[in-house]
């Protein structure tokens, strides 16, 4: 197999600092279908991870199967935690991927011991559980039915069209457990997205995923995060992009604005600097009070989102405004509530984080 002969060990001195840090590492791999990214895989000791009591997120616990990620958003909240690992948040984020291998044996184990409470569990709260690399991996499937084999609900955010591949598996667990899934999608014109998010699927190709997981039977609900001041947040954009995914049949839409914690702030920036100069010093001055945009240009956003929903008919539901420190990781879209299952219509949360 090709993966065997680009073999890397911890020991290489090609390798990186960070691999010190990779506890139950089995070995470094590149391939040519992944030009620049080298995957390491290793063999976790633990699948679960409690969210601490405090997080203002509406779950208890998550699952990760990879760390970073091949979708290289600029904006992505999740690059610092690379930092961890001695990587950098920027380009090793994008191209030193951990594989947890055997995620789906741990996680059987863990989800069947007598003191598991059945709690509910999101995935892709970090990063995405369908990047590219799921094609090769495989991960999902297993973690997919040791939950739903354990009658333990469960969601999944996602930009991946992998998903597809595994929507009969995931109607099939809905006879035992409630599922959400949601997508993310954010804007619809192609060439922003391919330098914004390189890595993911074209907006086409996610309408098309919207599509194929609600003729599955499945709830579908659709994140429009993050929202770009100046970039994609007109009455125009978000328009397009909320018709566009009313008719690709999705049964819910939330959102929130951009977020820029340390990690994404400096990427983003670097991004901006390079695509849109002209817009650096309004970025500046926007987020100059931390990583949060302004709170009266959040609720503006959030009234203009509510306002276009109510006249394309997603309906509208209205929720306490409030800051959310931790980004995209705080805000499921409808089609992933706590207690899983498909909602009662269209509805729109218009509320921005």
């Amino acid at each position: 197999m090709r993966w065997q002969q680009q073999e890397l060990t911890a020991d290489d001195p090609e390798a990186l600092p960070g691999l010190g840090r990779l506890a139950g590492l089995v070995r470094s791999v590149r391939t040519p279908e992944f030009a620049g990214v080298t995957f390491h895989e290793v063999r976790c000791r633990s699948a679960l991870n409690r969210v601490p009591g405090s997080s203002p997120m509406p779950f208890g616990w998550t699952i990760n199967p990879y760390r970073g990620c091949t979708h290289g958003c600029r904006y992505c909240f999740a690059r610092r935690s690379h930092e961890y690992l001695e990587f950098d948040s920027g380009m090793d984020f994008d191209t030193q991927i951990v594989v947890k291998t055997n995620i789906g044996a741990v996680l059987r184990r863990e989800v069947t011991r007598p003191g598991w409470r059945r709690e509910h569990v999101a995935m892709g709260t970090n990063t995405d559980p369908y990047q590219r690399a799921e094609g090769r991996y495989a991960l999902m499937p297993e973690i997919i039915r040791a939950l739903a084999d354990s009658g333990t609900p469960f969601s999944i955010l996602t930009k991946g069209t992998v998903l597809s591949r595994d929507l009969p598996l995931l109607a099939a667990a809905t006879a035992s457990v409630p599922v959400g899934i949601g997508v993310s999608l954010a804007l619809l014109d192609p060439a922003l997205q391919e330098s914004l998010e390189p890595g993911t699927p074209s907006p086409a190709a996610r309408l098309k995923l919207i599509h194929r997981i609600t003729e599955a039977g499945l709830p579908c609900g659709v994140l429009i995060a993050p929202v770009l001041p100046y970039l994609t947040d007109s009455e125009q954009q978000l328009t397009a992009l909320v018709a566009a995914i009313r008719d690709a049949g999705a049964t819910g839409i939330s959102g929130f604005a951009l977020h820029l914690r340390p990690g994404a702030r400096e990427w983003f920036l670097r991004w901006l600097t390079e695509c849109r100069p002209d817009l650096v010093p309004r970025y500046r001055r926007l987020y100059v009070g931390g990583s949060n945009l302004r709170r009266e240009l959040r609720a503006e956003l959030s009234g203009r989102i509510r306002r276009i929903c109510d006249r394309l008919g997603m309906g509208s539901y209205g929720q306490e405004f409030r800051d959310m420190p931790h980004g995209a990781e705080s805000a499921g879209p409808p089609g992933t509530p706590p207690a899983g299952g498909a909602p009662a219509g269209p509805e729109c949360q218009a509320t921005l984080f």
